[in-house]
């Protein structure tokens, strides 16, 4: 639409308002004439004006189109799936009055979930929802390995459009951070965005490289190590976790003499996880001077010796010499020591004994809590779930509820370390025996969705907390983990719970009805978890 000198100044706007606010026979519009016609002409102007200023831009020469954005030759999702996807990524959760949550499901907690099974079943997003996508990925940094991956390749065509969506492109293989394809090409924007890229496009490449292909990365790591900053070489060695082998050992020897204490330190963690290195070698020779059995004890006892020093090839090895604040030298020197030996060290040291007969020893003089929590960090570094086992002991035990020489804190990190139905029965046992107040972190470390013992257990103790009375917003997080992690099929068993029970009289002020809400919360949500689920099996 032309616009002429009139209609093209700052504020033609402000005179258009002020021409309709005063009338047309006191104040002329811009370019038009005084008459009977000026009323229409106003409103022309105004028209006009309005598209000049909802496109916010003066008309110029056309730029070059973009590329079409590239086939994604997975499978669209079924119709009802799709929609699905919609109601997800548009749901603003909200608080009832008082800070209840209501009995409505959380939308935005079930995506993650949501995602995972379209990813596993290979579908290809509606392009119209890759924005909404995008957006929920930028704001939720633990979307993003799921999302994107969902998105596809669609997503990167747009993150290059837009600047608020560049972090697609850092996380993604394939994006700008990490050149794809194979042969001396794709070597080649490798070496030169390892050259000249930002730091976190490096870091994306490296660990995308690692995945892919352990060795090279680790001498495109190696190339430019030297010249590297420290906080960035703390960075890059990070990446070594991913498929970390024996292999890795030489370029970890050398990190061992950085200039850089934290480089240092975890060069040795990550040698220590190498049962065979010679670092771990040298860990084991030190921590078994320190340990020993003492048979003159009825029954036979381990004795502790912790370091009188901490040397210089301790400190190369990684030993931290100084300590926390509150923290004595020597318990600190003694835990790193223990903590870095391989644990096929004790039982050659301790008698032939294996790692439920040692953890069950006595351990002299106030040691025993400093070397269990010690083998507790050798456990899930060295990935041994035979030690793991010794160190949680038996779910039922008295202590398992409470401070002892294992924290539920290192027993989260334990399970870790097992399969994924020992786990579940592991915890459905800890609940059975000690209740919800202590299992949260517990929980954490299982698989989704829950085996059905381990559910059981969770529902059985949420009821049982429910008719004694118990205070409903204690039990707030194990509800919120129970709706993303239950089975559905449980849901079923709950409808008995829904009602409003009675209160005993030294219950919680309105407990009875905050329990009813939560548990129509519960059930509400694991129909809908089964509904997305056969949304997501059907043809599309």
């Amino acid at each position: 639409m032309p616009v002429g000198p009139a209609a093209s100044g700052a504020g033609v706007w402000e005179g258009l308002v002020t021409s309709a606010l005063l009338g047309t026979d006191r104040r002329t519009p811009p370019g038009a004439a005084r008459g009977p016609g000026a009323a229409a002409a106003l409103l022309d102007a105004a028209a006009a004006e309005t598209v000049r200023r909802r496109a916010g831009l003066r008309p110029a020469r056309a730029a070059r189109r973009p590329d079409s954005a590239p086939e994604d030759p997975r499978p669209p999702l079924p119709d009802a799936a799709a929609r699905r996807l919609t109601s997800l990524l548009t749901d603003r959760p909200g608080t009832a009055g008082g800070g209840r949550r209501g009995s409505a499901p959380d939308l935005m907690e079930l995506l993650p979930q949501w995602l995972a099974t379209a990813n596993a079943r290979g579908f290809a997003p509606p392009p119209q929802a890759l924005p909404a996508l995008l957006d929920a990925a930028r704001g939720r940094t633990d979307l993003r390995p799921a999302a994107l991956a969902f998105a596809g390749p669609r997503a990167l065509w747009l993150a290059r459009l837009n600047p608020d969506w560049r972090f697609a492109l850092r996380a993604t293989p394939g994006g700008e951070t990490a050149p794809s394809g194979a042969g001396a090409g794709a070597a080649e924007r490798a070496r030169r965005l390892w050259d000249e890229g930002l730091f976190a496009e490096r870091v994306a490449l490296l660990a995308s490289l690692r995945a892919r292909d352990p060795a090279g990365a680790r001498e495109l790591l190696a190339s430019t190590w030297a010249t590297e900053r420290a906080e960035d070489r703390l960075m890059f060695l990070d990446s070594l976790r991913t498929g970390l082998t024996a292999a890795d050992e030489p370029f970890l020897e050398q990190a061992l003499a950085d200039r850089s204490r934290n480089v240092r330190a975890t060069a040795a963690e990550l040698l220590s996880a190498l049962p065979h290195s010679a670092l771990a070698a040298r860990m084991a020779a030190r921590a078994a001077t320190c340990v020993s059995l003492d048979r003159t004890l009825t029954p036979p006892a381990i004795t502790v010796e912790a370091p009188h020093e901490c040397d210089a090839g301790m400190e190369r090895d990684g030993v931290m010499a100084k300590p926390p604040m509150g923290r004595g030298e020597r318990s600190w020197w003694f835990g790193q020591l223990v903590e870095a030996a391989p644990l096929a060290t004790w039982p050659d040291r301790l008698a032939g004994r294996t790692p439920e007969e040692i953890v069950a020893l006595p351990v002299s003089d106030g040691w025993q809590s400093e070397l269990h929590a010690a083998w507790c960090r050798a456990a899930v570094r060295q990935r041994d779930g035979g030690w793991a086992r010794a160190l949680l002991g038996a779910p039922t035990a008295p202590e398992a509820g409470g401070p002892g020489a294992v924290s539920l804190a290192e027993r989260a990190k334990l399970l870790g370390t097992l399969g994924a139905g020992e786990r579940a029965e592991w915890v459905a046992g800890f609940i059975a025996t000690h209740g919800l107040s202590e299992a949260f972190q517990l929980l954490g470390m299982c698989g989704v969705p829950w085996a059905t013992p381990l559910g059981r257990a969770v529902v059985d103790a949420l009821n049982i907390a429910r008719d004694a009375g118990s205070y409903p917003w204690s039990f707030s997080g194990v509800m919120g983990l129970a709706e993303r992690c239950l089975d559905p099929s449980e849901a079923g068993r709950l409808d008995g719970l829904l009602a409003i029970p009675d209160e005993p009289e030294d219950a919680s002020p309105g407990a009875g009805g905050y329990w009813a809400e939560a548990f129509q919360r519960l059930v509400t949500t694991l129909r809908l978890r089964a509904a997305m689920a056969e949304e997501l099996r059907a043809a599309p």
